[in-house]
């Protein structure tokens, strides 16, 4: 964790440098929060990650819940008895938390409740670009978007607020971009919290029964139709005047975007922009004004056309028959940038395009090698990758490999290539037993410890109870890794750093009926070829199930514990005088320590962390200890 105790805790009117994750977090306890949830992913992490860091001086419950829907329904929870309380994910976590997320729309809260999405344009670390405005719209949840490191701290603070005057959940839709920028944040009051609630009960709202459903309904409807007219009084549009008849409406990070493109391009007459901090439901007072006067709307937004179809829907109602434009200048794939909305802009205005200048002309940059991504050096998923494809050759395997969302991903690139889909949390082990029902090949399962314990405990029951011949392979490095070194249930700490019950996966496989357990040292390459073959004679006997732990902790978090204790690292060499060239420890095992020069092949002593996995598989025994 890269940013220190105290970096959202100072007195009011102080200024800070912040990350836009840290804002939302600073914004969250000046909101008077009590109670704070989340799930990691990023581009969402480090809000609750900055929360526990100041959990205990403040007085703040804070946890890493084993998934997102759980996480909201803990924040759910607290609300009902009257606290206020904020829960983070990224965009796809929405969807698992989508069930609650819904019925939440219906009933409204008591205490103050706000959902952070982080939504990830350009897919920068996500399997999707979706837009999470929608899932406001859908649930008539109202969506408030910041388009500046402050703005995420003054909007949360705000949500808050606005939550508990309408008594709905807030929706604050953060983008990378956003979440991932440092900029300047004047601090405000941290308003006090209860500690403790009281259940209010309400069984005509909390009891989704359908006689109670159909109220709900409308009563959903009417909150977010008041809100629409009460936008202005929250400081929720902001209007730029310009002296055109032509109006930019936008919001979110694409305000920035907006700003500086209208800087650069020269124009005689410059548009109106109106700047919308809650993009659901839109302000109808002053959309209302916008159809009187503008002659034509150019809507500059991220990915879904979400505002420009609202206005549409709106331009409809009201009788508006002037132009609505907006996608058909932005493109719907990938983040906008400076350039992007330049260009649209100045298509929309029919103006002359502004040229970019080189940032340095006169000088020439080297070319830079490709980096493809790879797994850490020492990490136990590549020995178990290597493992396994190495015993899946011996035995003629006709398999395939379903993996699933994390570190293990990375299977997937060259050498390994045992990743033949990612889907989604869970997926490997759901959409693997779709495979090994209908096919004739074997199905081997990765799935990480803390992706096992969101998405893989309830496959695995399903595995068991219909009787699918699968294996399956825990990638167990004892942390949520790759979004951090956060802690879950099998790693024995909880968000604040306390000792909490560590819970086994092996237990949880041996309580839900597999019969074929087998834990094994992620180094081990011969134990886990061994393991292998065992499993696969199992399921081809038995047609069941059988679970294959590969636990190694994540050497990244091993080597660094060992620099804070100044324990000795020591690294690995290659014997010239033994080695053959053959190249397996390079081409077949991949090791980012382990390169190749001129034919020569060395051991990168600062990159080598000792784990000797390398000397094992040598077919000579050319790599031996650094003395």
């Amino acid at each position: 964790m890269s940013f220190n105790l105290s970096v959202i805790l100072g007195s009011s009117e102080e200024k800070r440098l912040l990350l836009g994750n840290e804002a939302i977090a600073r914004g969250a306890l000046e909101g008077g929060i009590s109670v704070a949830t989340a799930y990691p992913g990023t581009p969402s992490t480090e809000i609750l990650e900055a929360l526990a860091k100041v959990a205990k001086k403040v007085g703040l419950y804070v946890e890493w819940s084993v998934n997102e829907k759980v996480a909201l329904e803990v924040a759910i929870g607290a609300s009902m008895c009257g606290l206020r309380a904020i829960t983070c994910m990224k965009h796809v976590g929405l969807n698992v938390a989508s069930d609650p997320f819904m019925s939440l729309g219906y009933t409204g809260v008591k205490g103050g409740l706000v959902i952070v999405s982080a939504d990830d344009p350009n897919a920068h670390s996500s399997q999707n670009e979706q837009d999470n405005r929608l899932y406001g719209m859908h649930s008539y949840i109202p969506v408030i978007e910041p388009s500046s490191v402050h703005e995420a701290k003054e909007l949360t603070r705000l949500a808050f607020d606005i939550s508990e005057n309408y008594e709905v959940a807030v929706l604050v839709r953060s983008t990378t971009r956003i979440s991932h920028m440092r900029g300047k944040v004047v601090f405000g009051e941290i308003r006090g919290k209860k500690s403790r609630g009281n259940f209010h009960r309400d069984l005509s709202r909390w009891v989704l029964l359908p006689v109670n459903s159909r109220r709900l309904h409308e009563e959903a409807i009417r909150r977010v139709e008041k809100l629409a007219l009460e936008a202005e009084r929250w400081g929720l549009v902001e209007m730029i005047q310009g002296d055109d008849e032509v109006v930019v409406v936008t919001g979110g990070i694409a305000y920035a975007y907006v700003a500086e493109a209208l800087n650069a391009i020269r124009m005689e007459k410059r548009p109106t922009v109106l700047k919308l901090s809650m993009t659901y439901p839109l302000p109808r007072k002053t959309i209302e004004e916008i159809f009187k006067s503008a002659r034509r709307i150019v809507v500059i937004e991220e990915l879904e056309p979400f505002i420009e179809m609202q206005l549409r829907s709106l331009a409809n109602e009201m009788g508006y028959d002037g132009v609505i434009e907006g996608k058909k200048y932005v493109p719907r794939v990938l983040e906008l940038d400076v350039k992007k909305v330049s260009e649209a802009l100045s298509k929309a205005l029919n103006l002359r395009v502004p040229e970019t200048k080189p940032i340095s002309p006169n000088v020439s940059l080297p070319s830079i090698p490709s980096r493809p991504p790879t797994l850490c050096p020492g990490c136990g998923h590549r020995s178990t990758y290597y493992a396994i494809k190495m015993a899946s050759k011996r035995l003629r395997l006709k398999a395939v490999y379903p993996n699933d969302i994390g570190c293990y991903t990375l299977g997937f690139f060259s050498p390994f290539h045992m990743a033949d889909l990612s889907y989604s949390m869970g997926s490997s082990l759901g959409i693997g037993m779709g495979i090994a029902k209908v096919s004739d090949e074997v199905v081997i399962s990765f799935i990480g410890d803390s992706t096992f314990f969101h998405a893989g405990l309830p496959a695995l029951v399903n595995a068991v109870y219909n009787k699918y011949g699968m294996i399956i392979v825990v990638m167990d490095n004892s942390f949520t890794a790759m979004t951090g070194h956060q802690p879950h249930p099998g790693t024995g700490i909880n968000a604040v750093g306390e000792k909490s019950p560590l819970i086994k996966i092996e237990d949880i496989a041996r309580a839900s009926g597999v019969e074929f357990i087998r834990v094994v040292d992620a180094y081990d390459v011969r134990g886990i070829m061994r393991t292998l073959e065992e499993a696969v004679s199992y399921v081809q006997r038995r047609s069941m199930p059988a679970l294959i732990v590969a636990r190694k902790p994540c050497a990244l978090w091993e080597y660094r514990s060992k620099l804070r204790k100044g324990e000795r690292i020591l690294p690995y060499r290659i014997d010239q005088s033994k080695c053959t060239k053959c190249g397996i420890c390079v081409d077949h095992f991949a090791c980012p320590a382990i390169i190749r020069e001129n034919e020569v092949i060395t051991i990168v002593e600062s990159l080598c962390v000792g784990c000797g996995v390398c000397a094992d598989i040598c077919p000579v025994k050319a790599i031996v200890p650094l003395k």
